[in-house]
C-alpha cells in the first residue's frame, strides 16, 4: 500500500497518485539502480547544489525528489556541540551534550581492535540521535614528530598498528548507518603553517609509511568518505590533489565514496573539478568572511562551477560523477531507512568509554613494584599539579567537547580511596588557567596568583609528610600544546614542571609522574621517580580510568603507539633538519623534505642504533609473562604463506593482559629496508597461571617493500625472519624461514 508520503512525492513529482515508489527510494532495488534514477531526475542547479556546504556543517539535499539535507559533525572522539547556521559560535542548545571518548592516541594503545569497533558503534549512536549523518574522523596520519599539535587525534607512528585500529572503528561507525570521514589524507603531519606545507616524500616513504592506514580505512573498512588535508603534495593542495585523489584513492583503491574537503581546504574551481574533490565545506571564497547570505553561492563548486559548464568550459562529466558518489553516499546513511535511532550518553556508552580508556592507559616505569597502590598500607597521598584538576574535554580544536561528565584525576582519587586513605592537594604549578572554547565552558577558573617558587614549596612541604607522591602534568589542550592549528614549541614540559618534579623526587622518593597528553615529552628526571603512567586525554571517564590502574582495580595493558625518545634529535625528522621545512618566497609555500624517508620511529632507533627512552609497543603490568620458542610452519611456499605459532603464560599473581607483537626482518633485501617492522600483534589476557597459543598467519603482503621503479608492492626471495617482541627493543623469540 502506497504511504501518505509517498502520494505527496508522486504528486510533486507530477504522476499519478497511484504510482509505484520512484526507484531511487525502493530499498529493494540495486544500489546503482536507484543512483541511476535519482541522477536522470536531478536539473544541473540541484546537481550543483548538493555538492557544497549550505551551512557551516551540512549540504543541501534536493526537496522537490525528497532528498533530505546531509548532516556533518566533528570527531572523532565524541559528537561535537552544534554551531549556529552560518557562525562559528555555539547554537546555544541544551541537548547537544555528548559522551566524551578517549582521544585516539589512547584508543591506539589498548592495541584492541575489538575496542576500536566499540568506540565507532557507540560513537554513532551518539551521532545518530544528534541527527549527525557523518563524522568527521577517524584520524590516521602518521606520528611523524613529537611536536605536531595534532597527533592526539591519530593513532601513532606505525602504519600497520593504525591499518588495524582504524578498519574495527570505520565497519562499527558505519553498522548504525553513519559514514566514517577518515582524514587528513594525505601526510598532514604538522600543523604549523598547514595550508602553506609542501610535502616532499619518496614513493616508498608515501606507500610503506603515510598512506597504508588510509588505505585499509579504504579497501578492508570500505569508509564510505575521505577529507582532503590542508597541506599540499607535489605542489597541489590535498583537497584537490590529481596523485592522491584520481590515481590513488579512486583509481588504484577504486574507492566508491566521497572525497570531502576540509574546512577552508579548497582553493581552485577548476582543480577542484578536475583532481577529485566531491564535497566542498567552509571555503571563505571572493572575501566573504562570516554572515554573507550568499558564501555558499560562491562557493568554487558552487555558482563559478555551474557559470563554467554553461560557458562550455567544462562538461557535465565530473559533475555527474561527484554527484553520483552523493547520492550513494545518502543511499548509505539518510536514505537507509533500517538506520536506528541511536542513544545519547548512555550508561553503556560511559561503559565503552572506561574500557577503552583503562586498556590504554601505559604504564612506563614501575621501579620496586611502587604501583599499583595498596589502600592497605597508605595512609597518606598527596596529589600535585594542575592537570589533576583540569577538564580536558574542552579545547585542542574541532574535537573540542561538551561533556555530559568528565570527572578530574583527583576527584577519581578521592572518590575510589573515601574513608580508606587521606587524599591531598596542591597546585604545583599555574599553566591554562582558563577553560572554554568556541563557546563551551569548563566552568573552571583556575586562577592562582602564587610565584612558582611558593608552589613548589608548599608541595615539597606536604610532600614529606605523604606515603605516596603522585604528580599530574604534562600537556593540555591549549595552542602551542595537543592542539589543532599550531605545532609545540619545544620538547620539554611547559610551565616549569621539570623543576616541581625534581623537588618532589628529592622530598619524596616514592613520587609517580602521570603524564596528560597525547605526545611524548622529555623526561630528563625520569630515572629520579619511582613510576611513570602515560595518561593521555582520557575524556568523560577520566579520573575513574586513572584511579583504578593507580590503586590496582585494573592491571594496566596498554602499549605505547609511538617511540618516545629521550631527546627531539633522537627523532628522524630533527636529527636531519627536516622539520619544519623551508619557505619558497615566490610561492608562498614551506617546502618540507621527508629526508628520513621509510625511517620513522622504531625504524629510525632501530637504524641508528639508537635506544628511546621508552620503546613503541612498551607497556608494563602488575603481573608477568613468559613467552614459549616461536615456531614456523609452511601453508604454501609458492604463495608465500607461513604460520608462526608460540604459548604465553602468565606467571605472576594477578590476572592480566600481554600484547604479543610479531615484527619481520628482511634478512637478504637489495633495497634498504627498516631492521623490523610490525606486521602482528595479539592482545591475550590471562589468570595467573593459565597458557596460551598464540597464532600468527604471515603472509607475501607482510614480507613486502614499495618497488618505486616498478610503481607496486614485491616481495623478494630470500630469508627473512619472525621476532617475536614485548615491545620494539623488547624482543622474547625468533624463527627463520626462507620465501623461495
Amino acid at each position: 500500500m502506497t504511504s501518505k508520503a509517498t502520494l505527496c512525492l508522486a504528486a510533486l513529482l507530477g504522476v499519478q497518485a497511484a504510482a509505484q515508489t520512484p526507484l531511487y527510494l525502493d530499498p529493494t532495488a540495486p544500489v546503482e539502480q536507484r543512483i541511476d534514477d535519482a541522477l536522470s531526475r536531478m536539473t544541473l542547479d540541484e546537481k550543483i547544489r548538493v555538492i557544497h556546504a549550505q551551512s557551516k556543517f551540512s549540504a543541501a539535499g534536493v526537496p522537490r525528489l525528497g532528498l533530505p539535507d546531509f548532516w556533518t559533525d566533528d570527531g572523532p572522539h565524541g559528537v561535537r556541540p552544534d554551531v549556529l547556521w552560518d557562525e562559528w559560535e555555539q547554537a546555544g542548545q541544551t541537548n547537544d551534550s555528548c559522551t566524551a571518548f578517549p582521544a585516539l592516541t589512547c584508543l591506539a594503545a589498548t592495541w584492541n581492535p575489538d575496542l576500536a569497533r566499540l568506540y565507532g558503534r557507540s560513537l554513532a549512536e551518539e551521532a545518530l540521535y544528534r541527527g549527525k549523518d557523518m563524522i568527521l574522523g577517524p584520524g590516521v596520519n602518521i606520528y611523524r614528530t613529537p611536536l605536531c599539535g595534532r597527533n592526539f587525534e591519530y593513532m601513532g607512528e606505525d602504519p600497520w598498528l593504525a591499518s588495524r585500529m582504524v578498519v574495527p572503528y570505520v565497519e562499527g561507525l558505519q553498522s548504525q548507518g553513519v559514514a566514517a570521514c577518515v582524514k587528513h589524507y594525505a601526510l598532514n603531519n604538522d600543523e604549523e603553517h598547514r595550508h602553506q606545507v609542501n610535502v616532499i616524500v619518496s614513493d616508498r616513504a608515501l606507500h610503506e609509511i603515510y598512506l597504508p592506514a588510509f588505505r585499509a580505512a579504504v579497501c578492508e573498512g570500505h569508509a564510505w568518505a575521505i577529507m582532503g588535508a590542508y597541506n599540499l603534495y607535489q605542489n597541489q593542495h590535498n583537497c584537490h590533489n590529481a596523485t592522491l585523489l584520481n590515481r590513488i584513492l579512486k583509481t588504484d583503491w577504486a574507492f566508491d565514496g566521497v572525497v570531502v574537503s576540509d574546512w577552508g581546504g579548497t582553493h581552485s574551481t577548476a582543480e577542484a573539478i578536475a583532481n577529485g574533490l566531491d564535497m566542498e565545506f567552509g571555503t571563505w571564497t571572493d572575501g566573504l568572511t562570516m554572515g554573507a547570505t550568499n558564501a555558499y553561492d560562491n562557493y568554487y563548486l558552487a555558482n563559478p562551477y555551474k557559470q563554467a559548464i554553461k560557458e562550455g568550459r567544462f562538461s557535465t562529466a565530473e559533475l555527474d560523477d561527484k554527484v553520483r558518489r552523493i547520492l550513494r553516499l545518502y543511499m548509505r546513511t539518510t536514505l537507509d531507512r533500517t538506520r536506528p535511532l541511536g542513544s545519547l550518553c548512555s550508561e553503556s556508552h560511559y561503559d565503552a568509554a572506561m574500557r577503552v580508556a583503562c586498556e590504554g592507559i601505559v604504564l612506563l616505569q614501575n621501579r620496586d613494584g611502587m604501583l599499583p597502590i595498596s589502600p592497605a598500607r597508605t595512609r597518606r597521598i598527596l596529589v600535585v599539579g594542575e592537570n589533576a584538576v583540569k577538564m580536558m574535554t574542552v579545547g585542542g580544536g574541532s574535537s573540542s567537547l561538551k561533556a555530559q561528565r568528565e570527572t578530574s584525576p583527583l576527584d577519581g582519587l578521592r572518590r575510589r580511596l573515601h574513608g580508606l586513605v587521606q587524599v591531598d592537594y596542591a597546585r604545583g604549578y599555574v599553566g591554562d588557567t582558563g577553560g572554554s572554547y568556541n563557546g563551551v565552558s569548563t566552568g573552571q577558573d583556575l586562577t592562582d596568583h602564587r610565584t612558582p617558587e611558593q608552589l613548589i614549596d608548599e608541595a615539597v612541604s606536604m610532600a614529606r609528610g605523604a606515603d605516596c607522591v603522585i604528580v599530574f602534568g604534562g600537556l593540555n589542550k591549549s595552542d602551542y600544546q595537543d592542539c589543532e592549528g599550531h605545532d609545540r614549541q619545544s620538547y620539554g614540559l611547559p610551565y616549569g614542571q621539570d623543576r616541581l618534579v625534581e623537588a618532589l623526587a628529592e622530598a619524596n622518593p616514592r613520587t609517580v609522574f602521570v603524564s596528560i597528553s597525547g605526545n611524548a615529552v622529555a623526561m630528563p628526571w625520569a630515572h629520579k621517580v619511582a613510576a611513570i603512567v602515560q595518561g593521555w586525554f582520557l575524556g568523560s571517564m577520566t579520573g575513574q580510568a586513572l584511579a583504578a590502574v593507580l590503586v590496582g582495580d585494573v592491571s594496566p595493558s596498554g602499549r605505547l603507539p609511538f617511540s618516545w625518545m629521550k631527546s627531539l634529535d633522537h627523532y628522524g625528522a630533527h636529527a636531519l633538519g627536516a622539520y619544519p621545512g623551508t619557505w619558497r618566497e615566490a610561492r608562498d609555500v614551506i617546502d618540507e623534505e621527508y629526508s628520513e624517508d621509510i625511517f620513522v620511529g622504531y625504524r629510525w632507533t632501530d637504524s641508528r642504533q639508537t635506544e628511546p627512552l621508552f620503546a613503541f609497543g612498551h607497556g608494563l603490568t602488575y603481573t608477568t609473562f613468559t613467552y614459549g620458542k616461536p615456531r614456523i610452519t609452511t601453508l604454501d611456499d609458492a604463495q608465500g604463506r607461513y604460520r608462526l605459532t608460540l604459548t604465553i603464560t602468565n606467571t605472576g599473581q594477578r590476572r592480566g593482559a600481554e600484547v604479543v607483537q610479531l615484527y619481520i626482518s628482511d634478512l637478504q633485501s637489495s633495497v634498504p629496508r627498516p631492521v623490523k617492522e610490525l606486521k602482528g600483534f595479539r592482545k591475550v589476557e590471562l589468570e595467573p597461571g593459565q597458557t596460551a597459543e598464540v597464532v600468527f598467519d604471515i603472509d607475501r603482503r607482510m614480507l613486502s617493500f614499495y618497488d618505486d621503479t616498478l610503481g607496486r608492492w614485491r616481495a623478494e626471495p630470500g630469508r627473512f625472519e619472525a621476532i617475536v617482541a614485548a615491545s620494539a627493543t623488547d624482543i622474547r623469540g625468533r624463527a627463520a624461514f626462507e620465501l623461495k
